[in-house]
């Protein structure tokens, strides 16, 4: 029975999380499996992967195959290196304590790469909302300084009208008689038409 170690797929439509298993070979996609190793999460940003690190060493050395993408995720937790390391150990190129060495050196290389993209991420996370916050700031300024005109605007054409108003009143306390004279000017070639 050919032992695999591959991923079967859980979780929701579009929002796949897949479990990281052995199996038989000729087992279905998300059939039975013999061993549950972990779990892969690629919704977040680093990809979350959780997985039992001795398991999935002892099943590599004892023949298990894992797929490409299973593959990809032993080489991600450095499942392949530690055995690679203890293989070397076995054919007698260094002692187990310099596999040891190598491979915590190693693993303090991918986790400090893995914290500087996080970092990255997250200081990208933090530009983009400031950038939003300036433009929706911009945004409100400009809102604000088109109230004051117009409110400016209206302002001034009250006053203007206020103006226009006194002026008015003014010229009628001054000329009453202007006033009637207006009056009797329109009805004087109305009577004049009528006579004709």
């Amino acid at each position: 029975m050919p032992l695999k170690i591959r991923l079967a797929r859980r979780g929701r439509k579009r929002n796949a999380i897949y479990s990281i298993v052995a199996a038989d070979s000729r087992a279905p996609r998300d059939g039975k499996f013999i061993e549950k190793l972990g779990q892969y999460n690629p919704n977040t940003n680093p990809a979350t992967i959780e997985l039992n690190f001795d398991k999935a060493l002892h099943l590599l050395q004892t023949g298990a195959q894992p797929t490409d993408t299973a593959r990809a995720i032993l080489s991600y937790k450095g499942v392949l290196m530690k055995k690679h390391l203890l293989d070397g150990v076995k054919k007698g190129a260094f002692d187990e304590a310099a596999a040891e060495e190598k491979f915590n050196q190693w693993m303090a290389d991918k986790s400090s790469k893995v914290q500087a993209k996080v970092d990255k991420l997250n200081a990208d996370k933090n530009a983009s909302t400031k950038e939003k916050l300036e433009a929706e700031r911009k945004v409100n300024e400009d809102r604000i300084q088109a109230l004051a005109d117009k409110n400016a605007e209206l302002a001034k054409e009250a006053a203007d009208a206020a103006k226009a108003e006194a002026v008015a009143e003014e010229t009628t306390e001054e000329a009453p008689g202007v006033e009637a004279k207006a009056e009797e000017a329109p009805e004087a070639p109305a009577e004049e038409k009528t006579e004709e």
